[in-house]
């Protein structure tokens, strides 16, 4: 993914802080948006949905653990890199934000070369979604090609449904990563539709008729997994 693409949300109730991290990581070519508080950067997020958040812990309103809890509940933030960019550095501290879903933790002050380094390292764990970038993925021997909406297995063709197609690519885009219930709602159903849960299990079952009861995994109390037979 090109720098231009790359949406980072700064937060942060010091505007010294968002002005000099911001450019120096619009040096870098990154699109970078700022928050000043908690329910701010919750709000920007669900409007921009960036790629990487840098969130301060000690701000007004609602502290940075808090936001971060929150933003993870998003179904559509759930793939957000974030990390705590904080002066706080105690080991309880760092605890309460990995518990709290965060990626990573970044102690100030940091020099703005280090600091670039390290978003530069944290991006590296930003993969393109493999929807987006993959036409034809393989695995085993199933062969999924989304252009021509198609599923061959063993050299034989398998035509799906659209839904149970979308839904059998989404989750080999990703071998072994469960995708929770509502997850799978929002990237194969949308945000607008409104439908029952039963409905993923009903797709779920038709395709493991069709493909083979082996492939698709029922993680209890989360979602599905696509797992290699």
């Amino acid at each position: 993914m090109k720098k231009k693409n790359i949406k980072i949300l700064l937060v942060d109730d010091e505007p010294d802080i968002l002005e000099i991290v911001g450019y120096n990581l619009k040096k870098e070519g990154y699109q970078i948006f700022t928050a000043s508080n908690g329910f701010e950067a919750i709000d920007k997020a669900k409007e921009i949905i960036p790629h990487l958040i840098l969130l301060d812990v000690m701000m007004p309103k609602m502290d940075g653990v808090e936001a971060c809890a929150k933003i993870r509940s998003l179904a559509a933030l759930n793939d957000v890199i974030i990390a705590f960019f904080t002066a706080r550095s105690e080991d309880y501290s760092q605890m309460a934000g990995f518990d709290a879903g965060a990626d990573d933790y970044i102690t100030k002050p940091v020099k703005p070369k280090v600091l670039v380094s390290k978003v530069k390292s944290l991006l590296r764990r930003l993969k393109e979604d493999k929807i987006e970038q993959e036409t034809i993925i393989t695995i085993g021997d199933i062969i999924i090609n989304r252009e021509e909406y198609f599923i061959q297995k063993n050299d034989e063709k398998i035509i799906l449904p659209r839904k149970e197609f979308e839904l059998m690519y989404l989750l080999a885009s990703k071998p072994e990563k469960v995708f929770k219930r509502d997850v799978i709602l929002q990237r194969v159903w949308g945000k607008d539709v409104v439908v029952g849960g039963r409905t993923i299990d009903v797709h779920i079952r038709k395709l493991r008729e069709k493909i083979g009861e082996e492939y698709f995994k029922t993680v209890k109390g989360v979602g599905y997994k696509f797992t290699i037979a």
